[in-house]
C-alpha cells in the first residue's frame, strides 16, 4: 500500500486547515440560528428555514462557473476569489438587524463557492492511489470542524450574539486566505492540460456513476439542513436544555461519530464496494431521523438517535468526494468537483426551505419525519445504481 509523500503530507495537512477553518464558521451558526432567529421581528418559520438553508443558492449558482474557472486559471486564485466574497456576506450578515439582512447576507456567504475548486486542489496535489487518504484526512479536519463548532457556537452565541458568529465567519475566512498563500502547495500544473467545452462537461455530467454520488451528496445535505431546522428547537422545547449546554449532547455524539468514520471510511474504496456501505447509511440516517421524531424525552434516547445519525452522516461526508475526484476526467476535476458541490448545496438549500414550511405546518417533530420520507428516495437511487453496475458488468449473450 502506497504511503503519503512529504508532499502528499504536507498538502493533506495544511489544505484541511484551510478548508476546515472556512466550515468552522460556517457551522458555528448552525447549532443556534434556529433559536436566535425566532426572536427576530420579522422572523417566520418559512423565512427561518430560508436564511438557513439559502446559503446553498449562492453555491448551486456558482460552483460548476469556479470548478471550471479553476481548472483555466488555478485554484488558488479561485479559492482566493471565493474566500473574499464569503467573507463580505459574513459582515452583511452580521450588520444586519432582520431576518431579510440575514438572507441577503448568507446569500452572499453562498456565493463564495470553492469546495469544488479546494477538493480539486487537493486532487492536483496527490497521487490517485493515495487520494482516498488525503480525502480522509481533511474529511476528519471537517468532522472536528464540525464537532467544535456544534460545542462552541452555543456559548460563543452568548457572548457576542449572532451578529458576533457571523463576524468569526468573515475572520476564519480570511484566515483561511492567509494559510493558503503561506502553507499550502501549488501544483506543479496548476491549470488543466486542455481547456473543456460544454460538450465535455455535459458527456461528464451524464455518467451514471457520477450521477449516483451528486444525488447521494444532494440528499445528505438535505436531510442536514433539515435536521438542523429542527434539531435546536428540539433540544430547547422538548428537553428543556438551553443552548449553552446543547454540547454536552453533541461532545459525546460527534466523539464516537468520528471513531465510526475512522474504522470504516477504508472501505470504500471503489463505487461497487462503497454501495453496501452507502446503502447502510441511508438505513442509518433514517432510524437516526425517526428517532428524533419520536416523542419520548429522555436524553440517552436522543443521544443513540443522534450518534447513528451523525456517525453515517461523517463516513459519507468524508467518502464521496474522494469517489469523485477518483472517477472524474483529469481535465474536468474541477468541473467535476463543482458540480458535486453544486448537488450538494441544491440539497442545503431545498433541506433548509422544506425543513422551515414543515416546522410552521407540521411542528418539530414533522420535520425530522419529512426528512426520514426523503430516505426513501435515495433508497431507490442507490437500488437503480446497482441495477445500472450490473448492466455493466453483464456478460454479452451468447450468439
Amino acid at each position: 500500500m502506497s504511503t503519503l509523500s512529504s508532499l502528499e503530507r504536507r498538502s493533506a495537512l495544511t489544505l484541511a486547515c484551510v478548508i476546515s477553518l472556512r466550515l468552522f464558521g460556517l457551522f458555528l451558526v448552525m447549532p443556534v440560528f434556529s433559536l436566535y432567529a425566532r426572536q427576530l421581528p420579522d422572523a417566520t418559520p418559512a423565512l427561518i428555514g430560508l436564511a438557513l438553508g439559502v446559503y446553498g443558492l449562492g453555491q448551486v449558482l456558482l460552483q460548476i462557473p469556479l470548478g471550471l474557472l479553476s481548472d483555466r486559471i488555478g485554484r488558488k486564485p479561485t479559492i482566493t476569489l471565493g474566500l473574499l466574497v464569503f467573507a463580505l456576506g459574513g459582515l452583511v450578515a452580521a450588520l444586519s438587524h432582520s431576518l431579510h439582512g440575514i438572507v441577503i447576507g448568507r446569500a452572499l456567504q453562498g456565493m463564495g463557492a470553492v469546495a469544488g475548486a479546494g477538493t480539486a486542489l487537493a486532487a492536483d496535489l496527490t497521487r490517485e492511489e493515495n487520494r482516498g487518504k488525503v480525502m480522509g484526512i481533511i474529511g476528519v479536519s471537517i468532522g472536528v470542524a464540525f464537532l467544535l463548532a456544534l460545542i462552541l457556537g452555543p456559548p460563543l452565541e452568548a457572548l457576542g450574539g449572532l451578529p458576533g458568529l457571523f463576524a468569526a465567519t468573515s475572520l476564519l475566512a480570511l484566515l483561511s486566505l492567509l494559510l493558503l498563500w503561506l502553507l499550502v502547495p501549488t501544483p506543479a500544473q496548476s491549470r488543466a492540460p486542455a481547456s473543456a467545452g460544454l460538450a465535455d462537461v455535459l458527456a461528464m455530467l451524464r455518467d451514471r456513476r457520477l450521477i449516483l454520488l451528486n444525488g447521494s451528496v444532494f440528499f445528505l445535505h438535505f436531510l442536514l439542513t433539515a435536521s438542523f431546522v429542527g434539531l435546536p428547537l428540539l433540544l430547547a422545547d422538548r428537553l428543556q436544555l438551553p443552548a449553552s449546554r446543547h454540547w454536552e449532547l453533541y461532545l459525546p455524539v460527534m466523539t464516537i461519530a468520528a471513531f465510526v468514520m475512522g474504522a470504516c471510511l477504508h472501505r470504500m474504496r471503489d463505487l461497487r464496494q462503497s454501495l453496501r456501505m452507502v446503502f447502510a447509511c441511508i438505513v442509518a440516517l433514517g432510524l437516526g431521523l425517526l428517532g428524533f421524531a419520536l416523542p419520548g424525552r429522555h436524553p440517552a434516547w436522543l443521544g443513540l438517535a443522534a450518534t447513528v445519525f451523525f456517525s453515517a452522516f461523517n463516513l459519507l461526508e468524508a467518502a464521496l468526494p474522494s469517489l469523485v475526484s477518483r472517477l472524474a476526467p483529469a481535465a474536468l476535476r474541477g468541473a467535476a468537483m463543482g458540480a458535486y458541490s453544486t448537488s450538494q448545496f441544491i440539497g442545503a438549500f431545498v433541506g433548509g426551505a422544506l425543513g422551515g414550511l414543515a416546522l410552521g405546518r407540521l411542528g418539530t417533530g414533522g420535520v425530522f419525519v419529512g426528512a426520514a420520507a426523503a430516505v426513501l428516495v435515495w433508497l431507490l437511487l442507490v437500488l437503480q445504481a446497482r441495477r445500472w453496475l450490473d448492466a455493466e458488468v453483464a456478460p454479452p449473450p451468447a450468439a
